[in-house]
């Protein structure tokens, strides 16, 4: 399941020591210096487009298609439909924990993402937190400065806290919402890009190459594919949870739709993790066991995809992940080398964070948020399924009080949403697709 990944940690120090020796030299009065520089940028260029030219394994290719139907064709036995009627009392209180708990998860990651543990547990310590965190951070470094242009890092913190603030993870979980407001339950992958000129203003990684390239007139099947090193990360993956409360108890729908939505961004792995997740949360609006939602969305990817044998390991060892240390260990061990970014090893994490804590909501996001890595996103992930089983009765209230019944968003037009209104909408286009 591992890659044996070459070797490119020097790069950077390697081409950094090319920047800061051209600039010696050049105060030096050295003689050459923009020779050298222009064939070291040439052999670069010549180099990258080599890898680019690089065939695939065509036979791995096979096992991990990208069109919908041959990854159904790939998949194993599921449920696939597990709500013949959409039970509306059900589903209220399921979805308000599923949205609840991935905010939660998410704000309380957002301030100490991609930290190591030994820095979070520092932060704890200065301000007698409890490690992994029980509640909101205290406090957190650089309290006036900004994510995503607009909330203040202090606003993450247990006493800054008014309303959900600013993060991509639940900004693309109401872009999910306004596609199906806008173009229907049989959305195509070009209104996932009419959707995206319209409400996105800057995006990262998979998503900011495929804005940029659908900025530039390049169709929605191919902004995805054009100069994309990303797409096997974790974006299609945060964007997975709008299908899921859009379908509940219909994990085939929820993953037909999370493709439809992947597919502009993302290849492969990239596409399966949105499937995954997207069907988990679908059938967590049914099971009383969120370790049997992720079974069940393992039902909606291609058998031997990368994914699904990482999925089906992390679930296989997860007896022995007793806490956060040795989950980040595990996760370590077996995909060194492996973007931080990258969906596989971050899908272990949410695994583990779930298997960890159970029906333990606060268990679940601190473990999972101590874990390190993208630890926004996973946290926000994990609380998201254990949410959909428990019910918002099922998470204490001191994660979701300060909510305030507002989300802050970075959407073009569109500000400031009602937690109270969202749930109202995600439950009309929900009964819009079951009847349909």
């Amino acid at each position: 399941m591992s890659k044996n990944y070459v070797n490119t940690s020097d790069l950077n120090e390697l081409i950094n020591e090319i920047r800061l020796y051209a600039q010696l030299k050049t105060e030096y009065g050295a003689e050459g210096v923009g020779v050298l520089v222009s064939d070291a940028r040439r052999a670069l260029k010549s180099s990258l487009g080599e890898l680019k030219r690089l065939p695939i394994d065509k036979a791995l290719s096979q096992t991990e298609p990208n069109s919908l139907g041959s990854i159904r064709a790939l998949r194993p036995k599921g449920p696939r439909r597990m709500w013949k009627q959409f039970d509306k009392q059900a589903y209220r209180d399921r979805l308000e924990g599923a949205w609840l708990g991935r905010m939660a998860g998410n704000v309380l990651g957002a301030p100490v993402e991609f930290w190591r543990i030994s820095k979070m547990k520092a932060l704890a310590e200065e301000y007698g937190d409890n490690f992994p965190p029980t509640d909101y951070w205290t406090r957190v470094p650089e309290p006036k400065r900004k994510r995503y242009k607009m909330s203040r890092m202090e606003e993450y913190t247990r006493g800054g806290l008014d309303g959900v603030p600013v993060d991509d993870d639940i900004a693309y979980t109401l872009l999910g919402l306004l596609i199906l407001e806008d173009h229907g339950p049989d959305f195509a992958t070009e209104d996932v890009g009419e959707a995206w000129l319209k409400y996105v203003p800057y995006a990262y990684t998979a998503e900011d190459v495929t804005l940029k390239n659908l900025q530039k007139g390049i169709s929605a099947r191919r902004a995805g594919n054009t100069n994309n090193p990303y797409c096997e990360w974790i974006g299609a993956d945060i964007r997975s949870d709008s299908w899921g409360y859009l379908a509940p108890g219909w994990p085939e729908r929820a993953a037909e739709m999370a493709h439809r939505d992947a597919s502009i961004s993302h290849r492969r792995q990239g596409i399966y993790g949105s499937m995954f997740f997207s069907a988990s949360i679908a059938a967590a609006f049914d099971v009383d066991d969120p370790v049997e939602a992720l079974k069940i969305g393992l039902t909606e990817i291609p058998r031997q995809c990368a994914l699904a044998k990482a999925v089906r390991w992390a679930l296989r060892v997860s007896p022995e992940i007793k806490d956060y240390a040795d989950a980040h260990g595990a996760m370590r061990d077996k995909f060194g080398g492996m973007s931080p970014v990258h969906t596989i090893n971050n899908a272990c994490l949410s695994i583990w964070g779930i298997t960890i804590g159970g029906h333990d909501f606060t268990k679940v996001i601190g473990e999972t948020v101590a874990m390190g890595m993208d630890n926004d996103c996973t946290a926000a992930t994990a609380g998201n399924i254990v949410g959909a089983v428990v019910g918002k009765k099922g998470i204490p209230p001191r994660w979701h009080k300060n909510f305030n019944n507002k989300i802050h968003s970075y959407l073009i037009g569109k500000k400031r949403f009602a937690i109270s209104g969202t749930l109202k909408r995600f439950e009309k286009q929900a009964v819009r697709i079951h009847d349909a």
